[in-house]
């Protein structure tokens, strides 16, 4: 489904701010131990260990092209080896019914893929793989295509991220990239816990669909040159969503979003 009137986007911002006064930005750490003996007992093993791949999809509630993707979706965010997460657009509220997880910074984000992968029009439902390339959502056999073709070449999770935490903080370790990339963003992106929404009007009237991992949020935490690297996130932010991914994705020098070089889930505790 592609938007029939032109939209006017303000300049995507990739490092946004969630929640005031929060206190987010990511930090390095010099030492590879914990601060004291009480942090280190509490520490867990990684949460989640070198994922297939990342799955972004565009999504609305006003597109009936969208039901279907939105239900393969379901099975992918159920999956440990992946990374999914599901940016609700407002393009399509005109339509008679207000996406109620939609939020303008995610239609910003798909414009600005949009303007990596050189298109001319942005559409859901959008799967964006990597951040290296997009197909339709509903197509589940275009989807798992894509993961497994980049998984062979090389265009799969190349660095590694470890994630672990104690009693009030979560800790992301990125991995060397050894003679690979050498640059970029740490990016944490914030989504909700599952909601089921019954749709009012539009294209979709009386219908229900069950929403999983719905961003409201992104932020980012710092920046990776391609060393092993730590950085830091409080608890207690973690705590108030349901829960975030961390995304290693390289910017180009337009500041377009590029590939996504490693990711990794952080369930809320």
């Amino acid at each position: 489904m592609t938007p029939r009137r032109p939209l006017r986007l303000a300049v995507f911002a990739l490092a946004l701010s969630v929640l005031a006064g929060a206190g987010l930005a990511g930090k390095a750490l010099a030492g590879n131990a914990l601060a004291g003996e009480a942090d280190r007992s509490q520490t867990d093993k990684p949460l989640v260990g070198q994922p297939l791949g990342v799955v972004e999809l565009f999504t609305s509630q006003g597109c009936s092209s969208c039901l279907p993707a939105d239900a393969f979706f379901a099975e992918l965010a159920a999956k440990e080896n992946i990374v999914a997460l599901a940016y609700h657009v407002d393009y399509w509220d005109y339509l008679g019914w207000k996406d109620t997880l939609s939020r303008k910074e995610n239609t910003e984000r798909q414009y600005e893929y949009m303007r990596a992968f050189g298109s001319r029009s942005v559409y859901t439902p959008q799967a964006v793989i990597n951040g290296r390339s997009h197909v339709n959502g509903a197509r589940r056999e275009e989807v798992d295509g894509a993961l497994a073709r980049m998984g062979r070449s090389g265009e799969g999770m190349q660095v590694g991220i470890k994630v672990s935490r104690t009693s009030d903080r979560v800790i992301i370790d990125a991995g060397d990239a050894g003679s690979g990339p050498s640059d970029a963003h740490v990016v944490i992106v914030y989504f909700d816990p599952p909601q089921t929404i019954k749709i009012g009007k539009g294209e979709n009237t009386g219908r229900s669909m069950t929403y999983w991992n719905a961003v409201s949020g992104i932020q980012t935490a710092g920046m990776w040159h391609g060393k092993a690297q730590r950085y830091e996130l409080p608890m207690s932010v973690i705590a108030k969503k349901g829960g975030c991914a961390v995304l290693l994705q390289s910017v180009g020098k337009d500041g377009m979003p590029g590939p996504i070089l490693g990711a990794a889930l952080i369930h809320k505790p």
